[in-house]
Formats: C-alpha cells, structure tokens, sequence
C-alpha cells in the first residue's frame, strides 16, 4: 500500500488537475474532437462533458453576477448589524417584561 502523499503534494495535484480540465474544456471549444481529447487526456467523454458543461456554467454565472461596490458592501455589513442589534433589543424587552412580571426587584418595606 503506497503512503499517502504530504499535503503539498496533494495541492499540487489538485492545482493540475484543475489545470488539466480547463485545457481540456479549452480544446473542446476551440473545436477539437471529443475523442480524440478523451484519449490524449485518458479520460472518458462522459467526464469531459461533464467539466465543459461546469466550465460553461461558472462562467455563465460569472457573467450575471454585477461588481458589488465598497458602498454596498458597507451598507450590507451595516444592515447586519443593525438587524442583530434590533434582536437583541427584543430580546431584552422580553427579558425586562418576564423579570417585572414576577416583581423580583421590588423593595419590600420592611416591617418595624
């Protein structure tokens, strides 16, 4: 049984099989035959349509998606904030309204 490679290594595979799929999602598109990619990379065709159809869809999304600004991402983050501090503050009004219900602060005289 082989040993397991140290973590750099594995990076490193996982670096150039990610390199590997897009070269291959590349030269599918520029028009190579499917199967001829397939037997130069040893992969089946089914896989290779499997990384194009993913290659395609990241970057569909990619392109839908708008730049977020510095002000919106400011606003976003104040929104948050805002949103907890507005639960925290129910919170409390339900703590302060289950602490007077019972009365436990109440000054009871004392008798003389």
């Amino acid at each position: 049984m082989a040993a397991n490679p140290p973590p750099e290594k594995k990076r490193a595979n996982m670096i150039a099989s990610q390199k590997t799929k897009s070269a291959a999602v590349l030269w599918l598109l520029r028009g190579e035959d499917l199967e001829t990619v397939s037997r130069e990379l040893g992969v089946t065709a089914a896989t290779l349509t499997n990384w194009h159809d993913a290659f395609l869809a990241a970057g569909e999304a990619a392109l839908t998606t708008r730049a977020v600004t510095g002000e919106e991402l400011e606003s976003d983050r104040l929104k948050a904030r805002l949103g907890a501090a507005l639960i925290e503050r129910d919170l409390l009004n339900e703590k302060i309204a289950l602490l007077e219900s019972d009365r436990p602060f109440v000054r009871r005289r004392r008798k003389s």
